[in-house]
């Protein structure tokens, strides 16, 4: 069967015929993108306020599940706008303050998982050819499911041996999230001011707030270590595992029992940080792997906003009584296969796409790492060849929508908040905020992938009619 030239649109091979090679006339449009061209985000002044906003927020919303009840609460007028900052200005004070105590848990987190990082050994992928390293390709060692794994053991023998109870991280929630905003800020202009004065920098604006928030570097490594793949995975999902670990930990102690919502967060977190670790090899066949910088926007997300937005229902229930949140058991059963049947879709269409685009590089060999669910790979995949050189998966999950992950993905956020019911609005924050994340980057990859692939992208969209679900949108 043919395998050159995208005016023979979809086909099936076995072996894809040859390797993603980019065409001349696909270098220059790679050229062309690797080039600040304009301001995302609503430029300087967009990136300065969501650099302010997303703190502020992150502070105000964990005062109002603590302290208030999880209800939104606002001052009423105008004159208890003072009082009411200064209320909140004294919780922040008082219960978020960078102590010695809180430097010392997450930093240690941080060190240790670096650590691991480095020595341990791990699974060797090649990543994507990279265009601004002249389409050289960089190998990753993946090793997070051993340092993952040998992260619990080692939380559980501290735990067991009262040398660090798993019920201080809950309890101490305020003072490690101000650490870790620290952290976020302290590597973003670290890294920022390290790429330039090495003359590493691409794609920058002149604009030095906007750089800081878009980045300067692309591949930061540390000897074997990735930084950008190692913060992906290792810090933000991690801490949102132990979080849930720790809210159910603290539910023992004070009732003798884990509630079925706190176990399913324990659960749901789990899930998403062994799909990381056991497909780790696929990370480097991403857009933030070969495309996206490392700077404040990824970075501090990694470092602060996940791990202390995204598990809002496990602090909320970590300080209520059990009776607020208490569901039937239909109910029970309703979520956790809402859940198990997202994460299913979630996990094969990532594996789908990722193993199809190694299959494009000529690598057939995968790694074998728990669980392997049915249909994570295609076979005899149908695809578009594209005069850039590329081939656009029209297949498996892909057949049904361009953003079949990203539907699967938000379905699970969503359950991350109904496992509280209407107790309270806040732990539904994560799949608000996540949505929005997902059309504003779903509308970015459409811009760029119709600039790269032209007419063969528009032969895409014919094809793969719905963006995230068939046959409604």
């Amino acid at each position: 069967m043919s395998t050159n030239g995208a005016a023979n649109g979809s086909r099936t091979n076995e072996k894809l015929g040859p390797k993603n090679v980019p065409t001349e006339e696909g270098k220059k449009v790679d050229e062309l993108l690797d080039k600040h061209d304009r301001f995302e985000f609503g430029g300087p002044w967009g990136v300065t306020a969501m650099m302010v906003g997303f703190p502020t927020l992150m502070y105000y919303l964990w005062i109002c599940l603590w302290f208030y009840d999880g209800q939104i609460v606002c001052p009423r007028s105008v004159e208890e706008v003072k009082p009411f900052l200064l209320q909140m200005w004294t919780h922040v004070r008082d219960d978020a303050s960078p102590s010695l105590y809180a430097w010392k848990v997450y930093s240690g987190l941080i060190f240790y998982e670096l650590l691991l990082a480095y020595f341990l050994p791990g699974y060797m992928q090649e990543g994507l050819p990279v265009p601004s390293l002249g389409y050289k390709t960089l190998m990753y060692n993946c090793n997070a499911l051993t340092c993952v794994y040998t992260t619990m053991v080692t939380a559980a023998i501290l735990h067991y041996t009262h040398i660090f109870r798993l019920t201080e991280i809950i309890d101490n929630y305020g003072h490690i999230m101000t650490v870790a905003m620290i952290w976020g800020f302290g590597v973003s202009f670290g890294m920022y001011f390290w790429t330039v004065i090495r003359g590493e920098q691409i794609r920058m604006s002149g604009n030095f707030i906007y750089d800081v928030f878009m980045g300067a570097c692309l591949n930061p490594r540390i000897g074997p270590v990735d930084l950008k793949m190692w913060a992906e995975v290792r810090i933000p999902w991690v801490i949102c595992f132990f979080l849930a670990v720790s809210g159910a930990c603290k539910q023992y102690e004070q009732y003798g029992y884990v509630t079925p919502n706190m176990a399913f967060m324990c659960l749901a977190t789990w899930l998403y940080l062994n799909a990381c670790a056991k497909g780790e090899e696929c990370i480097p066949q991403t857009w933030d792997m070969f495309h996206e910088k490392w700077g404040f926007m990824v970075i501090f997300w990694n470092f602060a906003g996940v791990p202390f937005t995204y598990v809002y229902a496990v602090v909320y229930m970590a300080s209520h009584d059990p009776s607020k949140y208490r569901f039937s058991t239909p109910a029970y059963v309703a979520l956790y296969c809402t859940l198990l049947t997202a994460y299913s879709i979630f996990d094969t269409a990532m594996s789908q796409k990722s193993r199809f685009k190694m299959q494009c590089q000529g690598i057939t060999q995968y790694r074998k790492t728990f669980p392997q669910l049915p249909w994570s790979i295609v076979k005899n995949p149908k695809y578009i060849q594209t005069a850039h050189g590329n081939k656009l998966l029209i297949d498996g999950w892909w057949a049904y929508a361009r953003k079949p992950n990203y539907t699967a993905d938000w379905v699970q956020s969503f359950t991350w908040g109904l496992v509280v019911g209407s107790a309270s609005p806040i732990p539904y924050f994560y799949s608000v905020f996540f949505i929005t994340v997902l059309i504003h980057r779903c509308g970015r990859d459409f811009e760029r992938c119709s600039i790269k692939y032209g007419k063969d992208w528009d032969r895409y969209c014919e094809i793969v009619k719905y963006k995230f679900i068939p046959g409604i949108y």
